[in-house]
């Protein structure tokens, strides 16, 4: 009895062995055979795209250049609109700091510094100030032509008013003849400046630290 129920046992392990051993082997064929009808091309049934490699989209070729649509752009652009004044010889339009073209006036500590900035003021006040870029200069601020709507140069105008000095390095002396007769003795800082003599600005400076310390109470 006991030989026949080892042989019972050895018998049904051995079937579920080759049983399962089958269904294995089974599985693995046909899942070989569906992976081979998806990628061979000449299966009769559909070839699975979520297998196939994606083709790159044929990028579309740019039209041919028409020099007949092409527009310049300006070597000198132009920018418009009110002005917001900084100083005798800086204002602010569209955002963008700009420096008056060719020009030297106070800055707003020296003598008649105030005063350049309000006759500035007075000049662009109610109008639409258009300004020719020209270039940048060393401190970032954008050169630019400005004009009035009447077409009066606000360089001209500041100088003529014997409130700026023209800057003949950057302006070629184009406006030298429109300067006061006073206008170099008056403006003597920005002469001064123009001339390379920048100790004298270091003296004016430290004169005017010193004032302050003595009116501090």
């Amino acid at each position: 009895m006991e030989v026949l129920a080892v042989g019972l046992v050895l018998g049904v392990w051995v079937f579920r062995f080759v049983y399962r051993a089958a269904r294995r082997t089974g599985r693995h064929i046909e899942r070989r055979s569906r992976m081979q009808r998806r990628v061979r091309p000449d299966s009769d049934s559909p070839i699975n795209t979520s297998f196939a490699i994606p083709r790159k989209a044929d990028s579309a070729a740019p039209d041919p250049f028409d020099a007949r649509g092409a527009v310049a752009l300006p070597e000198n652009p132009i920018l418009s609109g009110p002005a917001y004044i900084i100083d005798g010889d800086s204002l602010v339009i569209q955002r963008t700091q700009i420096r008056l073209f060719g020009v030297d006036a106070p800055e707003m500590n020296h003598p008649l510094g105030t005063q350049a900035k309000w006759a500035l003021i007075k000049l662009c006040k109610g109008h639409s100030v258009s300004a020719k870029v020209l270039a940048i200069d060393t401190h970032g601020r954008t050169v630019a032509l400005c004009t009035l709507p009447d077409g009066r140069d606000l360089s001209a105008e500041m100088v003529k008013a014997g409130l700026a000095l023209d800057w003949a390095k950057f302006s070629g002396g184009i406006y030298r003849n429109l300067e006061t007769p006073d206008a170099r003795r008056k403006l003597w800082l920005a002469d001064a400046r123009q001339k390379g003599r920048m100790y004298v600005w270091a003296q004016f400076d430290a004169k005017q630290a010193a004032k302050q310390r003595q009116d501090q109470p």
